[in-house]
């Protein structure tokens, strides 16, 4: 399955990219599995994701949770928890 990955604010900084496309292997499944795979494609990957349970995520412009399937998705945006008053 091919997505679309678009990553925001530092971990867009880490990354080194705001988006790019993958071809994601049968193993991802969930969210979570999502997090791993990208943590194990590079130190600037592991990097960004070092704290993955705070990864916010969004599949299609809805934000899911880590256990959400990725069947399916167009889109997947990876950002960290908003902050701010």
């Amino acid at each position: 399955m091919t997505v679309k990955l678009v990553y925001f604010a530092w971990v867009r900084e880490q990354i080194g990219k705001s988006e790019e496309h993958l071809d994601l292997p049968q193993e991802v499944v969930t969210v979570s599995d999502l997090l791993k795979y990208l943590a194990g494609l590079g130190e600037n990957y592991a990097q960004a994701l070092r704290f993955a349970d705070v990864i916010r995520v969004a599949i299609n412009q809805e934000h899911v949770e880590h256990d959400t399937a990725v069947a399916g998705a167009s889109e997947i945006a990876l950002f960290p928890p908003m902050t701010g008053g």
